[in-house]
């Protein structure tokens, strides 16, 4: 059994934030935005011409677009527990999807250090309105792992008015309280974050806004429930015109974003607050992955590759762009060294603070395991084990000539290295215990 993050809530009052240590001697505000489903190819500034973004577009231009930025794993509750802990989010257990049908006993640990937690330690209000899936029951939700605010559902998804879960529960919560209310899901989110802001302006805050779109079942702002409590049925949506219904619910988010930074703009923030938009996957067949192969689920590129932008006038140079290879557990690192907090030894991420200000990371490997089907990355080199959904061999791949992950190289040494690579990993994590 590996040991658990030895750095506990216990020992996060040991952590002394320093002024002097983030930009400009100011604590800064954060606003983390995570898309679901939001693939590479979906928004304007990733060259999308099907879907208007102008709003997240204005974001990118006003500071940076990664293009090597990867969410820690190819579904949902893996990158949100890795964005959260800023470890490999096998290492608490959440490998897999948390679902509603089979997990709604377990969640991630209390024993787990987030990013509020730790945040909160400098005097940081603290913030999550959206979608968490680390945990079904009360006793897991984000008001006991470090968030003042919680509104929003614990599952999966949830049909865009009625808020019923894919299970046919009742999901939505202020607090630990389910607590319904009347809106669509994605408007609630933008205005809970735009009142948040207003009554947190006097202060340093973490607002996390985890948005549903354009997760099934697809509904646009138009529509109508679909779903009743106790009846499971029509997960997926009722409408013929997916495709049309898709675009409608990346435009509402988009709209969203733009209110969010007119509220950050209109109290005097916007130089005071770094704001970061990611998707915590690539998109199903229902979005754009653009030129690369896989999708949701899988671990070619378009399963994990995807859309990041970060703005922070005065510190962002605007119009930039990065090819730092990240990953979703390297924000929380970066949020408290932005903020000037010591950050536990026991984190796998490291701090994007320097890619912000213009420079480059050490060079590292990274890894994804999904199933039974697992790769690692380092540099221009990539290895894919059983990218066919555990099926396959070992795919060795050239990303600096053949992003589209389309032509196999022919090289035992390099396979052999990277494959040893991982093993090393896996053997640090194999015997936590499947919280999922």
């Amino acid at each position: 059994m590996i040991a658990r993050l030895s750095v506990a809530l216990s020992a996060l009052s040991a952590w002394i934030a320093v002024a002097s240590g983030a930009p400009g001697g100011v604590k800064p505000n954060f606003v983390i935005i995570m898309a679901d489903d939001l693939g590479y190819g979906d928004l304007g500034c990733y060259g999308s011409r099907s879907i208007p973004t102008p709003n997240i577009d204005a974001l990118a231009a006003a500071g940076m677009r990664f293009t090597d930025f990867h969410s820690n794993g190819a579904v949902c509750s893996p990158t949100r527990a890795a964005l959260l802990t800023g470890r490999y989010q096998q290492r608490c257990g959440i490998g897999g999807v948390v679902t509603a049908a089979r997990h709604r006993h377990t969640g991630l640990d209390l024993e787990e250090t987030t990013f509020a937690e730790a945040l909160k330690t400098g005097g940081y209000a603290t913030a999550i309105f959206g979608k968490w899936h680390v945990g079904y029951a009360p006793e897991f939700n984000p008001v006991h792992q470090g968030f003042d605010r919680f509104r929003g559902y614990v599952s999966g998804n949830v049909d865009f008015f009625s808020h019923i879960d894919q299970a046919g529960y009742e999901d939505w919560w202020e607090g630990a309280e389910l607590a319904p209310e009347e809106g669509y899901t994605t408007h609630l989110i933008t205005r809970h974050g735009v009142d948040f802001i207003r009554e947190h302006r006097g202060q340093p805050f973490c607002l996390y806004l985890a948005h549903e779109a354009p997760h099934y079942p697809y509904q646009g702002p138009g529509d109508k429930a679909l779903r009743v409590k106790g009846d499971p049925g029509k997960i997926a949506g009722a409408r013929e015109d997916v495709g049309n219904a898709y675009r409608e619910m990346v435009v509402e988010m988009d709209k969203g974003v733009g209110e969010i930074v007119a509220a950050l703009r209109d109290h005097g923030l916007e130089g005071e607050t770094l704001v970061m938009f990611f998707s915590d996957n690539g998109a199903n067949s229902k979005g754009s992955n653009g030129a690369l192969r896989g999708h949701k689920g899988q671990l070619w590129e378009g399963g994990h590759r995807v859309p990041c932008v970060a703005a922070w006038p005065g510190v962002i140079e605007p119009g930039t762009e990065s090819r730092v290879t990240a990953m979703t557990m390297d924000v929380f690192p970066t949020l408290l060294e932005c903020a000037g907090i010591g950050a536990p030894a026991a984190l796998d991420g490291v701090s994007l603070l320097p890619v912000l200000k213009g420079g480059e990371l050490a060079p590292r490997s990274v890894f994804w395991q999904t199933g039974r089907a697992a790769a690692v990355r380092r540099g221009k080199w990539k290895l894919v084990l059983g990218g066919r959904g555990g099926g396959g061999g070992a795919e060795l791949y050239d990303l600096g000539a053949d992003l589209g992950e389309r032509d196999p190289v022919d090289d035992a040494a390099k396979r052999a290295e990277l494959g040893a690579e991982l093993e090393k990993w896996r053997a640090t994590w194999e015997g936590v215990e499947p919280r999922s």
